[in-house]
């Protein structure tokens, strides 16, 4: 079993930067892919990134080229470094970590969850 605990939401203006972490604890070794997916409310769950065991990264069209995802020192630390916020950013957002290798941001790929962090950016 994997829990995941997300930290770094915050409040912040158009164009502000933030950075989310997530720390896995458990049976971190079964875990293969990890990433973040958001949500608004009345909206589906959209999956922003993933990054897999040998520092591959994928990226939603809608957050490529202002959020990186990176891995700490220790793998069962993740990272969403997000630049360059819009007030369309605002959701909230879940770490997530998979057994699987990274094959897609399909919910279903992904076993473990976190609980959330809200993320609001205001104009």
């Amino acid at each position: 079993q994997v829990q995941l605990v997300e930290s770094g939401g915050a409040s912040v203006h158009t164009r502000g930067s933030l950075r989310l972490s997530c720390v896995a604890f458990g049976s971190v070794g079964t875990i293969n892919c990890m990433g973040w997916f958001r949500q608004t409310p009345g909206a589906e769950r959209e999956g922003i990134a993933t990054i897999d065991e040998g520092g591959r990264t994928t990226y939603a069209d809608s957050v490529k080229g202002r959020f990186t995802i990176s891995q700490g020192e220790d793998k069962n630390i993740v990272y969403l470094r997000m630049n360059i916020l819009k007030p369309e950013d605002t959701a909230l957002y879940y770490c997530v970590a998979s057994p699987n290798q990274c094959m897609s941001t399909s919910q279903a790929e992904f076993e473990w969850w976190g609980r959330g962090n809200q993320v609001t950016v205001s104009s």
